[in-house]
């Protein structure tokens, strides 16, 4: 019983790790797996799916501050590429059999084709805006996870959790999944 539980699990890893190479796999689609194959990953020895824990990402503690950092950005100047076309021919080799056995005989004969040769060539220089740092929004928890050694963390974070600290009290209880850490 463990040895097919095995090599079902096996040959299903086989077929994900192809489908995903192929770029035809990937999420929770099923949809043309054998449903034999489909082992009980995530599920307890009754049969049930077990709930998610929660993200190990995720950290609480008590609102202190947050913080609003605009985007800088900066002139500069790169190559300016234009795309330059000329015609061009080139030779095109036809071919044609006629007959069977000794009698086979071939034709060839060419013809001319026109096409357009395109490359990216430089000329001169354009001035844009390169951003130098991304906006970002931030938040400082106090008592970070329970620990009250931990105060003053900054966290960066979406602007949805950044509008959610702005509207709540100073050391109004806080949980969220940061983007990075420091501001």
């Amino acid at each position: 019983m463990f040895g097919k539980r095995l090599l079902v699990a096996g040959a299903t890893a086989v077929l994900i790790a192809g489908l995903g190479a192929c770029g035809g796999g990937g999420g929770n689609d099923t949809r043309g797996v054998d449903p034999a194959a489909v082992t009980d990953v995530g599920q307890d020895s009754a049969g049930t799916a077990q709930e998610p824990s929660p993200s190990p990402d995720t950290v609480s503690g008590l609102r202190d501050s947050f913080r609003h950092l605009a985007a800088k950005t900066t002139r500069a100047t790169r190559p300016h590429l234009v795309k330059k076309c000329t015609s061009a021919t080139r030779q095109v080799r036809h071919t044609q059999r006629t007959g069977t056995g000794t009698h086979r005989t071939t034709r060839t004969w060419y013809t001319t084709e026109r096409y357009q040769s395109c490359k990216k060539v430089r000329t001169g220089t354009e001035t844009y805006t390169r951003t130098v740092r991304p906006q970002r929004w931030c938040v400082s928890l106090d008592d970070v996870d329970g620990d009250t050694a931990r105060d003053d963390v900054w966290y960066q974070v979406t602007q949805a959790t950044y509008a959610e600290a702005r509207g709540t009290d100073e050391h109004a209880r806080m949980e969220f999944t940061p983007s990075g850490t420091g501001c």
